[in-house]
């Protein structure tokens, strides 16, 4: 008796599930990246993952930035909700609300309460925001369209925030998040500034009057030093403005250079106390370089002239 041959499998069956297999194993080793319980519907609308659920280069940078940024703000709302209570947090330049909805996606969606606002100018994003939250189910986020100054006054936010946030708010906008910060007696601030021009316009307006008078000068000669100089100077004036006013201060890297070259990171922590010497050292540095009239104000300096002149000449 002739036994029957089985029948073939139908062609390219096999080879299309050993092409889902390895597929399927790298979009699973790209979700292994993700935090826990984290939303993969968040994360697709804000094409941190691909409607695939895949993670591309650009992708995975912004996420690694976010990420590392958490892991500095993680442990300020850790220690605020410690009495139970729920830690308001305010996004200045908040853009897309990345921070934002990462922010409440992994810590305040657990926590149960707390509140966060995102500020933004642009209203076309302020608008994109509030669908995607009240899609998501995330109640206790705000978005206003407001400038960074205009929210200090704005009826829509508490008299007192508990953290405020700056990432990449460019220029005076840095300044205004530290100023809003000490209007609503912040306890900590994360900020991360961004093209500082106001600094280099300055310098570049006395600048021959400052290689006539001393030769550190010529440290902003050349317009890309200008640039360069005017960017660390307004970040150092900031950190002693911080101290001054009652906060500890540490700076340090958001990420790898070859990420983002805006990657200076400044984190302030009120203690109440107010360093005297970071203030004189504030005004003597302003003073050096010709700029005590022009931004002693924005640094919550009062300029005198009698003082001014008694700094120069020690």
């Amino acid at each position: 008796m002739t036994q029957k041959k089985p029948s073939p499998a139908p062609r390219g069956t096999g080879g299309a599930a050993r092409k889902k297999e390895p597929q399927a194993n790298a979009q699973a080793a790209e979700l292994s990246e993700l935090r826990p319980g984290q939303s993969v519907e968040l994360l697709k609308e804000l094409h941190i993952l691909t409607r695939e659920g895949r993670l591309n280069q650009d992708s995975r940078r912004k996420l690694k930035q976010v990420y590392h940024l958490f892991n500095f703000i993680e442990p300020l709302l850790t220690e605020l909700s410690a009495d139970g209570g729920g830690p308001t947090l305010a996004d200045h330049g908040a853009g897309k609300s990345y921070l934002g909805f990462i922010l409440y996606d992994l810590y305040f969606k657990a926590l149960g309460h707390g509140h966060i606002y995102g500020v933004e100018t642009r209203a076309e994003l302020v608008e994109k925001s509030r669908l995607l939250a009240q899609r998501l189910g995330f109640g206790r986020m705000s978005f206003l369209n407001l400038s960074v100054a205009e929210s200090s006054a704005a009826d829509e936010l508490p008299a007192q925030i508990d953290v405020v946030t700056a990432l990449h708010a460019c220029d005076t906008a840095t300044d205004d998040a530290i100023a809003f910060g000490l209007q609503k007696k912040a306890r900590a601030m994360v900020l991360v500034p961004c093209c500082q021009a106001e600094m280099a316009a300055c310098l570049r307006q006395g600048k021959a009057l400052q290689l006539a008078r001393t030769p550190l000068a010529e440290l902003w000669r050349h317009p890309l030093h200008t640039r360069e100089l005017g960017s660390q100077v307004t970040n150092v004036l900031r950190c002693l403005y911080l101290e001054a006013s009652g906060y500890q201060v540490t700076v340090t890297e958001l990420v790898g250079w070859e990420h983002s070259m805006k990657n200076e990171l400044i984190i302030a922590r009120y203690t109440g106390q107010k360093k005297r010497s970071a203030a004189e050292r504030l005004r003597a540095i302003l003073v050096e370089f010709g700029l005590e009239n022009a931004l002693g104000p924005r640094f919550g300096l009062a300029v005198a002239a009698d003082v001014t002149e008694a700094v120069a000449a020690g």
